[in-house]
């Protein structure tokens, strides 16, 4: 083969490599070794748990961990609340962890929820991942479960996350974009990296716009071990499913609120728990055991796979319960350390490998941030059952332990901490024989199945907004051929996806195909998987927005106040002056927001209170007709009264079954309740 052609290779994982002896320099260590395999950590067997002795895994991960200070690296814009799960249905018969079999305890808990790629300094609303880490402190230690709120994961193996948070990740020769995907850096490395096919259609579904904190999903992404007291072992998986439901903004709308509020999710967040409320979500498991592994048409182990919800039913198991904001926003939310490797007894972990380079690369994360390993004394991150150990000095010591004993064994102290073996942790007896090396177990190859099931398991508005979203992305890729490349993996996962995105691209003819590295399966739709399927049509939890301006009808303005909060929503006021409006009934009426600076994205539906005066006074204000116009745009129920109409016509806006009169509100209600996803097809061009 001449060394000049530039040939790719189909690696065990299906990803594209460059064919050695072209035109790039060997790959190697910062000690100049040069590596043979950069996609695959080192193994016990293809199914075997990672092993420490891998040198080139540990030397990347820890540059890697340590490339920012004291920024998270990923992860970094956070916001976070304490609270309680408590447990209604014991699991005694899979695990001795007594925080999933003691029916009623409430165990406190600290969770904080994050975009992924953005700087602690980005707004809230980008289309990205968003992280849920759930910290909780047990009578028998603290438990991390710290996932997100997608299922599946872009990487199968720990030795790519540096690649892939490197091109997703602001391009260095530029330092743009910021907490955004669409630039060619990212699209370069998913186009070559097929395993990220499934995570693709997450990401870019209305999965990572979502609407506030409060409802999404949270996914622990692994699977995890439960160990009972006669030692028998259930793989286990865990969801959080909000007790709102689900809801995304839309693109125009998600890049909207980011103008006007770069806080929304967090200030959402805080007002409600200011206020006395709270946030909540179910923890359901999915239990399966090695027999019913054996059985799936994929490996549970592989982190970009899913077990779909058909396949293995969720039993809800309890529930957390969000209800103290922080007292301090550094001492506690930027300064909470989570790790997956912190488990209580009951608990193990898996063999995938994604999750064992993260056992590692976690507690080194927080050694760098937080610049000590006593950072579990920090009191957000310390244990609140008793915690004793040998572990002594160090920067940061903030403990003063007493005595002459500071080792284990002992016979100088009988108050010296020791082992306990009948309830300290265990792992789980496994036989891990066979041969090692950086390889990948063959049922990882499968990149498309999944991918493709996801979409046809969409509904037709989702189906739009992801192949737009895509359009979106690959538009802003200076490079041709990323762009053809992507369009030849959609070709594999759906021909009429891949149309619709060519064709938003200005594409002349379809690419090639890519190419699978095993056979792609059929499989039916899963409903569980779309959003807008599953969502619920409630105003509990949401918020409504009510426009209104000197000389409005002080009762309409009350009942649509007092049938909105009937319905769990909150109400906000909004006047063209901060101070407030002066009603039809000569009574003054303070309001909550200036309209310029309150725009209808704060909201989930808006009604409009005016006087036929106040109406056509606003109907020359670019802010009001904006507010209406987005609203309807947004597709949100829009409640107007006589003197509103000149505002909706300034707009544009052609009524329809989401426009309703200011008195008729049930009807009101019922339409806020949900999107109008009928209207999109008049509002918006999509692909």
């Amino acid at each position: 083969m001449s060394a000049s052609k530039k040939n790719t290779l189909l690696g065990t994982g299906g990803e594209l490599h460059q064919q050695a002896g072209g035109e790039h320099p060997p790959l190697t260590t910062q000690q100049g070794v040069t590596l043979s395999d950069n996609q695959n950590a080192l193994r016990a067997h293809p199914q075997g748990p990672t092993l420490l002795e891998d040198f080139i895994l540990r030397e990347k991960i820890t540059h890697f961990d340590h490339e920012r200070i004291p920024e998270r690296i990923v992860h970094a814009r956070g916001t976070g609340a304490h609270g309680y799960f408590e447990l209604t249905h014991s699991l005694e018969a899979f695990t001795n962890a007594q925080v999933l079999t003691e029916v009623g305890v409430k165990t406190p808990v600290f969770t904080r929820f994050s975009t992924v790629a953005g700087g602690s300094g980005s707004s809230d609303t980008p289309r990205d991942v968003r992280g849920f880490a759930v910290k909780l402190y047990t009578q028998q230690g603290n438990w991390d479960l710290v996932g997100n709120n997608v299922p599946v994961f872009f990487i199968q193996d720990a030795m790519k996350f540096p690649d892939l948070v490197h091109a997703v990740k602001m391009e260095p020769d530029r330092g743009f974009p910021q907490a955004a995907s669409a630039h060619d850096n990212f699209w370069d490395f998913i186009s070559l990296t097929p395993e990220s096919m499934h995570m693709v259609m997450w990401i870019m579904s209305d999965r990572t716009l979502p609407r506030s904190l409060r409802t999404m999903e949270g996914f622990g992404v692994h699977s995890f071990r439960l160990l009972n007291a006669a030692g028998e072992s259930t793989f286990v998986k865990f969801h959080w499913r909000p007790r709102l439901g689900m809801q995304s903004t839309v693109w125009d709308e998600a890049v909207k609120i980011a103008g006007a509020d770069p806080d929304f999710h967090r200030r959402e967040l805080f007002e409600v728990l200011d206020a006395g409320e709270t946030a909540e979500w179910d923890l359901a498991v999915q239990l399966f055991s090695q027999a019913d592994a054996d059985k799936f048409p994929f490996n549970h182990l592989d982190a970009t796979k899913l077990i779909p919800e058909e396949l293995v039913p969720l039993q809800v198991i309890g529930r957390m319960v969000l209800d103290r904001w922080p007292d301090n926003f550094f001492a506690e939310t930027e300064q909470v350390a989570f790790c997956p490797s912190h488990l209580v007894p009951g608990i193990d972990f898996s063999n995938d490998p994604l999750l064992q380079g993260r056992l590692f690369s976690y507690l080194d994360t927080q050694l760098s941030r937080l610049g000590s390993p006593n950072f579990a004394q920090i009191p957000v991150n310390a244990p609140k059952c008793p915690f004793a150990n040998h572990q002594r000095d160090g920067q940061m010591q903030m403990a003063v332990p007493r005595g002459r004993v500071n080792y284990e064994p002992s016979s100088l102290s009988p108050q010296s901490p020791r082992e306990d073996r009948r309830t300290g942790f265990a792992s789980v007896a496994v036989d891990e024989g066979g041969a090692r090396g950086r390889v990948r177990d063959e049922s990882f190859a499968d990149h498309y199945s999944q991918a493709r099931q996801f979409y046809i398991s969409q509904t037709e508005p989702e189906q739009a907004h992801l192949a737009s979203a895509l359009v979106f992305e690959l538009s802003k890729v200076e490079h041709l051929h990323i762009r053809q490349a992507m369009v030849g993996h959609l070709r594999v996962i759906d021909t009429a996806l891949a149309k619709r995105v060519a064709t938003g691209l200005g594409l002349s003819e379809l690419p090639e195909a890519a190419k699978p590295a095993v056979p792609v399966q059929t499989r039916d739709a899963s409903p569980p998987l779309s959003l807008i399927g599953n969502a619920k049509a409630t105003l509990q939890g949401r918020a409504v927005g009510i426009l209104v301006a000197d000389g409005s009808d002080a009762a309409a303005i009350a009942a649509l106040k007092k049938a909105a909060q009937a319905a769990g929503a909150r109400v906000k006021l909004i006047a063209p002056r901060v101070g407030g409006v002066k009603l039809s009934n000569g009574k003054h009426l303070d309001a909550d927001g200036q309209l310029a600076g309150t725009p209808s994205v704060m909201f989930d539906a808006v009604a409009l209170v005016l006087s036929a005066a106040g109406g056509k006074a606003l109907s020359q204000e670019a802010a009001a007709v904006d507010f209406v116009r987005d609203a309807f745009g947004h597709l949100k129920a829009i409640a107007a009264d006589a003197g509103a109409q000149a505002v909706l016509q300034a707009g544009g806006i052609q009524p329809d079954a989401g426009v309703l009169g200011a008195g008729d509100l049930k009807a009101f209600v019922a339409a806020a309740s949900t999107r109008q996803w009928a209207r999109e097809p008049s509002v918006r061009t999509l692909a």
